[in-house]
């Protein structure tokens, strides 16, 4: 994967599935990092992440984290409506 280029939940469960078998054949971890063109850091930080999900689940989570973000981008946006309105009608201009 090229620097800079964002992977997908499918991919990275795929990856870390990669990697968990040729550890499990004896390969070292920086070689097998290596082989799937990520980073030590990253495979630390996905493995934290997804690590013990199927491929539907990590898709899943990622559709629910985007739902979650854009309900919250709404929250706020109502809130900030609702404090507006608020104090037009207390009189605050």
């Amino acid at each position: 994967m090229k620097r800079g280029q964002k992977a997908g939940a499918e991919q990275v469960v795929l990856k870390l599935r990669q990697i968990e078998v040729q550890t499990a054949q004896g390969k070292s971890l920086a070689i097998a990092c290596r082989e799937a063109e990520i980073s030590e850091q990253s495979y630390y930080r996905w493995r934290k992440e997804y690590g013990g999900l199927q491929i539907d689940q990590a898709r899943r989570m990622k559709d629910l984290e985007r739902e979650n973000a854009r309900l919250r981008r709404l929250v706020a946006d109502l809130s900030l409506e609702k404090q507006v309105l608020a104090d037009v009608a207390a009189g605050n201009l």
